[in-house]
């Protein structure tokens, strides 16, 4: 993105009111918005919402803010070694006066890359502790959940700005964790799975809601059409509610695929437009090509259907079950690419893999390559969007 000083906008008229304007923070936010449309990364985004107050307010304020995460790809967030990670330029470099020197919050950097953005590494501070003292337990509106002993935070990826709901009354193994909706939200839940309880912390409240889960954790829940889907570690579908009690009820489905789930390793659940995506790969160990079924909730049971292709869109997935995919449309906006699924690594930043629509059992470019997600308790490379793409100017 341009600085203010060389951004030049074309226009065939300008009007007075444009002309008479006295610097860049009083220009008008019909002007603001139509350069947040021109924009094409996350990068440059958040350059522009970082350069005053009425820029940001311009930007949360945009029709289309909502509607970024379709619109540009997510960053990869990675580690970063400590000579690397000293080098790196921060998104947000400011000093935060709310994390004292050398104490268990201090800020450790990670490596941030934008594919949209000729590859460039940036930085984003995280709290050590949530690294040395706390287990991932997953990713959601831009926000690490991390869990301990009973002790739960939610960490801002590109801030380090935390909440810290109350204790949990589980101590120990968390295997999934996501939020509703932005933590701004008046109606916003955290949820945390243990093995055989779903917990539910209304954010803002003193207390979380237990219910017994039948058939194992929850490792992923989207929502879909208006209401929350959920799957276990076992590919069972539910629909989730959260009021007036905490619930499930469970989705009959059957497969119409010549690939029973039984040949999958544990699948990523993305929304895709109008479409709730099942993603995944088949279990022999030469094959690199991703698999994608829809799921057609228009007959009972339900139906999950294969799809040969994704048309204009592009899908993003790490390598841990507890880290969000994201479905990105009309990709070559970017200079990506339709039609393929973008995977991030654990020891290379990212590979792009082709939906062909059938399963190739021939060696591939990556006979060695296995996409069996991770299960470790520090959280190692994922995509994520920052949170204030997800605030509507709350």
């Amino acid at each position: 993105m341009q600085t203010p000083s060389t951004l030049s906008v074309v226009s065939t008229s300008i009007s007075p009111a444009v002309s008479g304007l006295q610097g860049w923070a009083d220009l008008s936010d019909g002007l603001l918005h139509s350069i947040v449309a021109l924009l094409g990364s996350s990068i440059d985004l958040l350059a522009f919402a970082a350069t005053c107050q009425s820029w940001r307010a311009a930007f949360s304020s945009h029709r289309s803010a909502s509607n970024l995460c379709t619109l540009i790809p997510p960053l990869l967030i990675r580690p970063a070694d400590p000579i690397q990670g000293s080098s790196l330029p921060s998104i947000f470099s400011e000093k935060r006066s709310s994390v004292p020197f050398n104490s268990r919050y201090m800020l450790r950097i990670r490596k941030v890359i934008d594919v949209a953005s000729d590859n460039s590494a940036l930085g984003c501070q995280i709290p050590q502790e949530t690294f040395e003292n706390m287990h991932f337990a997953g990713s959601s509106h831009g926000h690490l959940i991390c869990c301990y002993r009973g002790v739960c935070l939610v960490v801002d990826v590109f801030t380090g700005a935390m909440v810290s709901p109350p204790r949990l009354p589980f101590s120990d193994g968390y295997y999934g964790g996501t939020l509703t909706a932005p933590l701004t939200s008046p109606n916003s839940h955290l949820l945390v799975s243990t093995q055989s309880s779903l917990f539910d912390w209304p954010v803002g409240s003193d207390s979380w809601e237990e219910l017994q889960l039948p058939h194992g954790w929850i490792y992923q829940i989207v929502q879909f059409n208006g209401q929350f889907i959920a799957m276990d570690h076992g590919m069972k579908m539910y629909t989730l509610r959260l009021a007036p009690r905490l619930g499930l009820r469970e989705i009959p489905t059957e497969w119409c695929s010549e690939i029973e789930p039984e040949s999958f390793v544990q699948a990523w659940l993305v929304v895709c437009g109008d479409d709730l995506l099942m993603v995944d790969h088949f279990v022999h160990l030469s094959s690199a090509d991703p698999v994608c079924h829809r799921l057609d909730m228009s007959t009972e049971p339900a139906k999950w259907v294969k799809v040969k292709t994704l048309d204009n869109w592009a899908i993003f997935v790490g390598g841990d079950e507890r880290s969000p995919p994201f479905a990105c449309a009309r990709p070559e906006r970017w200079g990506g690419t339709s039609n393929n699924l973008y995977y991030a690594h654990h020891s290379q930043p990212w590979s792009v893999h082709e939906l062909r629509g059938h399963v190739d059992l021939s060696p591939t470019s990556h006979p060695n390559f296995n996409w069996r997600k991770r299960f470790v308790p520090t959280a190692m490379a994922l995509w994520v969007y920052p949170s204030m793409f997800y605030s509507d100017g709350r």
